[in-house]
């Protein structure tokens, strides 16, 4: 049945004018200072949507929305939704030939840029065959409309009557495996996550001020500073440039948010940080993290320095934000928590049979927030989608106390000595020496052709020689057992990652 009301952008963004938060600011930029009121939003939505329709974006076209976090973000994405267009937020570090890659294949019509990364989507843009008409948000050269001349003067559009079923946008997932992969979403599903982790894990208030170092591209980002913010009317700190450990702390010193959303590699950088100055002064009552599991040592050496625990979850793109998580005071680092309220969770063999406690298992999970499926990609859609419930990809193993822990992603996890291996086991061994900031454990065959661990470091400090080496191997065998250390060190200035953090272990296996 189509309805106003099943709209998203109703809820999160129209609701507010009514309820009277109009004047309040929903988002501010950290760099700027510039605001964005509720008000604001929902005029500004609607004018997006009223320019769409003029220039002949029909719904369910396509729109690319490679946008930095800035105020101009909410208003495209929710001015799509009204307008019925599906809008793809676009990972904004990607290279020319991944948005060759993207555009055509989600073809979209228009495509929304920043100004500072025209550059490097300019000739995927000249090349794609589908899109009709280019905004530059900013200094718009040649052959492109600049944003304020296109909303310029456009009519005020309402929301579009919709079905709850019906696909709202869509976002690529961030390719740790591989190729980036579209992921239909409906729009219900927004709300299924505000419901559930933003409801009864956060306990957002509308007198929060939410930062998010990750950016509205990454599906965990979206819920931080759109989706549960706007759920309750609270103000979202958006921090337009690179989430470094100095410009995450000095932001959180100046902004003063009461929620902070990070990754583990960023809240393990910031610790190091902290070791040496100090946290900065502010009023959390809240952190989370996502992305990847979250070391026990970086947990509690952040707990250490700010007096508030960090809620380790896991989400994925194609269920949208995190069904599994810890929550406020209940929290067991090295653990990923329990199921988030409204999402079943199960660990499953290779067989498909559920595994018993101290056994590893695949995750499946069901929740109203899955996705429709991968775009054009029918055969993987078929094997991630199993009716109600969405294979993750990752391996777990159920304690008695029902909270699971992370082992790996099914196709990281190896054979040492006829035993499964659990590498991030190993790497959360490596990361509580002193001297590691990170490390990634792949499978390297030795002279006899079996698989044995080989890890890759990051130093807090110093180039690694030998003695540092044989003292992680030892470091490992006391933490977690003698068979499971690394027998080669690698020493990196860096591992492989997505632009949401995730090590890609994939490129290491090559490597080794």
């Amino acid at each position: 049945m189509l309805s106003i009301d099943a709209n998203a952008a109703t809820y999160f963004v129209d609701r507010h004018i009514g309820e009277g938060r109009g004047d309040k600011t929903a988002y501010l930029e950290a760099e700027t200072g510039r605001t964005l009121s509720y008000a604001a939003m929902a005029e500004g939505s609607a004018r997006v949507a009223g320019a769409l329709a003029r220039a002949g974006i029909r719904p369910e076209e396509r729109a690319a929305l490679l946008v930095l976090d800035q105020i101009e973000f909410p208003q495209l994405f929710w001015g799509a939704l009204k307008s019925g267009v599906v809008p793809i937020p676009l990972n904004t570090l990607l290279a020319t030939p991944v948005y060759d890659v993207i555009l055509r294949d989600s073809r979209a019509s228009i495509v929304f840029v920043s100004a500072p990364l025209w550059d490097v989507v300019a000739p995927a843009v000249a090349d794609s065959p589908y899109i009709r008409h280019v905004v530059v948000i900013g200094d718009a050269p040649e052959g492109t409309t600049r944003f304020e001349t296109f909303v310029e003067g456009a009519p005020l559009m309402d929301a579009a009557a919709v079905n709850a079923d019906e696909v709202a946008f869509w976002l690529y997932s961030s390719g740790s495996t591989g190729q980036p992969k579209g992921v239909a979403h409906i729009h219900s599903a927004l709300r299924a996550t505000s419901d559930t982790y933003g409801a009864q894990v956060l306990g957002i208030r509308e007198d929060d001020v939410v930062l998010s170092a990750a950016k509205f591209f990454f599906a965990y980002g979206l819920g931080n500073e759109m989706t549960f913010p706007l759920s309750v009317g609270a103000t979202s700190v958006l921090f337009t440039g690179r989430p470094t450990p100095p410009s995450m702390i000095d932001t959180i010193a100046a902004h003063k948010p009461t929620i902070f959303c990070g990754v583990p590699t960023l809240y393990a950088a910031m610790v190091a940080q902290m070791d040496a100055t100090g946290a900065p002064d502010a009023p959390l009552r809240l952190c989370i993290s996502a992305g990847e599991a979250l070391p026990e040592d970086v947990g509690q050496r952040w707990e250490k320095h700010t007096g508030v625990g960090i809620l380790d979850g896991v989400g994925s793109t194609e269920m949208l934000h995190i069904f599994l998580s810890n929550r406020p005071g209940d929290i067991v680092y090295g653990t990923s928590g329990t199921a988030v309220p409204g999402y079943d969770l199960r660990l499953v063999d290779e067989d498909g049979n559920e595994v018993g406690v101290g056994e590893v298992g695949e995750l499946l999970v069901n929740g109203a927030s899955a996705a429709n499926c991968y775009w054009n990609q029918r055969d993987k859609s078929r094997n991630t989608f199993e009716g109600v419930w969405t294979r993750t990809g990752d391996k777990y193993e159920k304690r008695e106390d029902e909270r699971l822990v992370y082992c790996g992603r099914t196709d990281d996890m190896f054979k040492v000595s006829g035993i499964w291996l659990s590498p991030f086991e190993v790497e959360g061994a490596l990361v509580s020496h002193p001297q590691v900031l990170e490390a990634a454990v792949v499978p390297q065959r030795d002279e006899e052709g079996l698989e044995k661990p080989k890890a890759y470091v990051v130093l807090q400090s110093g180039t690694g020689d030998q003695a540092l080496k044989d003292a992680l191997k030892d470091h490992v065998k006391s933490k977690i057992g003698l068979w499971k250390y690394p027998r080669w060190i690698e020493v990196v200035d860096e591992l492989p990652k997505t632009a949401t953090g995730k090590i890609q272990r994939f490129k290491l296996r090559e490597d080794a």
